[in-house]
């Protein structure tokens, strides 16, 4: 955000001092802060990482974003960038960076395989959109999109966080810091603790059936 965008358009400030002064709410100052240092998470899961890995060498430069501090630790990182496709034995790990990673904090799905499981979709080891398990900001769709196609998606995220208010954002209401997600179970199958009242009452009827079934 340049300094026209950052100063309110109702004020008319002088032409020899535009480019030293702006008038503006703390929301703006705040986002335009905010929007222009996201910092990502440093991690890959197939080939969509390798665009964005081209995404962040010269001929692109994320640095223009302010994005091109990769961290390599989820408690330095703004952004978590899930690129490739997302298997069952992926997902808790996936979880439990994102449980890691400090407020404000947010998520963007870059490929068809991670937006919705992709060609995979139907796989027995493949989870159809990381959706399911941790809330997503902005999808990317392609098979892999072009590193154009990812700084599209950031601007997205940008003009996300632009729209957003210190008086209604989730981290500084009072209450919990953070949106704690349970961590999902590897065991024979993918098991989500946020569904075991359904599983519980799925079963107890299975086992009712059973029960009359014999009986009879």
């Amino acid at each position: 955000m340049d300094n026209e965008k950052l100063s309110l358009p109702q004020y008319d400030i002088p032409d020899d001092i535009q480019n030293a002064v702006a008038i503006t709410t703390l929301d703006r100052l705040y986002n335009w802060g905010r929007r222009s240092s996201v910092w990502p998470l440093m991690f890959g899961l197939a080939c969509c990482a390798i665009e964005m890995i081209a995404a962040q060498a010269s001929r692109y430069d994320m640095a223009r974003f302010g994005m091109e501090v990769m961290r390599p630790t989820p408690r330095q990182a703004d952004l978590m960038l899930v690129s490739g496709t997302v298997t069952k034995k992926m997902v808790p790990a996936i979880v439990r960076l994102y449980n890691q990673m400090p407020e404000p904090k947010y998520c963007v799905a870059m490929g068809a395989c991670a937006s919705g499981g992709g060609p995979f979709k139907e796989g027995y080891n493949v989870v159809a959109g990381l959706d399911k398990f941790i809330p997503v900001d902005v999808y990317i769709p392609g098979c892999p999109p072009t590193p154009q196609a990812l700084i599209a998606g950031m601007i997205k995220l940008q003009e996300k966080i632009d729209k957003e208010s210190i008086r209604k954002v989730r981290w500084y209401r009072k209450g919990p810091d953070s949106m704690e997600i349970p961590v999902p179970i590897l065991g024979p199958d993918l098991i989500d603790p946020r569904r075991n009242s359904e599983i519980k009452a799925t079963a107890a009827a299975k086992a009712v059936q059973t029960t009359e079934e014999s009986a009879s």
